[in-house]
């Protein structure tokens, strides 16, 4: 192993970068929980993975962590708008160009807002629970070539 090297870590993505692979190779995939979007302005990163959220993303105004709705009533926290998150099951370079722009377009003409999360294989989509069929149907026509 080379100086700086984590066998337990990866630094570079193999994914597709190719917009029009990625779209039509995209497989839309529905997760059965709900989520919601919480702000802790006085909490750090280390004091909010003991508690297992689905993403954590440090931001200047607090650490906004994404749970599931679940979580979250067990947690205490006050009801939040609920989302769905589809993931796109097509292995995506980080550095792929479009992804985010061909899914927020599609989404954004049904009247669908789209929470973009771009993790190290997928891109995955937080939809507002109401509209995640709709958000599906959608990317599915996007990924058919519709």
């Amino acid at each position: 192993m080379k100086a700086g090297e984590n066998a337990f870590m990866k630094t570079q993505s193999n994914g597709e970068t190719d917009l029009e692979r990625l779209i039509s190779k995209m497989r839309p995939v529905l997760d059965p929980l709900r989520y919601v979007f919480c702000s802790f302005p006085e909490k750090t990163m280390s004091e909010l993975a003991v508690y297992d959220p689905a993403g954590l993303i440090a931001e200047k105004e607090g650490m906004t962590a994404i749970f599931t709705a679940e979580q979250a009533n067990e947690m205490g926290l006050s009801e939040q708008v609920v989302f769905r998150r589809i993931t796109l099951t097509v292995h995506s370079s980080l550095e792929a160009v479009g992804l985010t722009a061909a899914v927020s377009r599609v989404l954004a003409a049904k009247g669908i807002s789209a929470n973009v999360v771009a993790a190290f294989y997928h891109d995955h989509v937080f939809v507002p629970e109401a509209r995640s069929k709709d958000a599906m149907d959608a990317l599915r026509e996007l990924s058919a070539g519709g």
